[in-house]
């Protein structure tokens, strides 16, 4: 199933009942995403916050981006005027992860009608489309939740993987390979990988903001087999979301996130590191 749409698309569908969200962030600056929308944005977006609205509060455990409270996010959607039948298109300013972290909230909510902008804002405006710095408010829609936990992978699962105790499925380490292999670690406290990981580079699936075909998608998880369940990872549960969507477009079915990642793995002492 197709969970990218073009600009072209967009453009042509721009002023019809669907709901873009714009998620640009930086991580190095968590200010700026809020100020690039504030200033130009693909008319009629909503602005999220992945510090804000697409995380919940750090602690102990849970990661450095963990899940946003519900009942809040929920309410976001729904004074952006989001039901469960509202079609919503998410992009960043080209990064990819972003906008996939959001894409991947709405499909564990249950969301069906939710898409990636390919080639995000920057994309857009390299094409001179229309942008505006007008902020729109909408009608409060009722959204229905139907969370889908079959997304969704626990630290104790990926703790029966990472011992062997799990032969069925496969953890894919979505970090760059000098963190995955242990060589530099410039966040989390430990450096290493969960023990068992593949290393897939998230990055390896986009070309210049784009998302290649799925069948350059394919060749990517060739050394996988389809029949597997998969659970992708990264430093903190944001960069591993363009993997899973990439294995979506290659036609995995059974792939989870886990959400926490490697930033949640490393605050429990007795999680060993490889």
């Amino acid at each position: 199933m197709n969970y990218i749409i073009d600009k072209e698309w967009l453009l042509k569908n721009l002023h019809d009942q669907v709901r873009i969200i714009d998620c640009s962030f930086s991580l190095g600056d968590p200010a700026n995403g809020l100020q690039e929308y504030e200033k130009n944005h693909i008319p009629g977006a909503v602005y999220f916050d992945l510090e804000k609205d697409l995380s919940g509060p750090a602690g102990e455990h849970g990661g450095r981006h963990p899940l946003p409270t519900i009942h809040e996010f929920i309410q976001k959607l729904e004074l952006a005027g989001i039901d469960e039948s509202t079609k919503v298109i998410a992009y960043d300013q080209g990064e990819g992860a972003f906008a996939a972290r959001f894409w991947w909230l709405l499909k564990y909510l249950g969301h069906e009608k939710v898409y990636v902008l390919d080639g995000g804002f920057k994309g857009w405006t390299a094409e001179n489309y229309p942008v505006t710095s007008e902020v729109l408010t909408y009608n409060r829609a009722a959204f229905k939740v139907n969370i889908n936990h079959k997304l969704l992978a626990s630290m104790e699962e990926v703790r029966e993987v990472s011992r062997g105790q799990d032969s069925h499925t496969i953890l894919i380490d979505s970090r760059e390979e000098r963190r995955y292999l242990g060589l530099e670690e410039p966040i989390d406290k430990k450096a290493g990988r969960i023990p068992g990981a593949l290393n897939k580079p998230w990055f390896e699936g986009l070309s210049a903001g784009y998302y290649k075909p799925a069948d350059d998608q394919k060749q990517r998880f060739s050394d996988i087999s389809p029949d597997k369940q998969i659970i992708v990872y990264c430093g903190s549960g944001v960069t591993a979301a363009p993997n899973f969507l990439s294995l979506k477009a290659a036609g995995y079915e059974k792939v989870k996130l886990y959400l926490g990642s490697f930033s949640d793995w490393v605050s429990y002492d007795e999680n060993e590191i490889e």
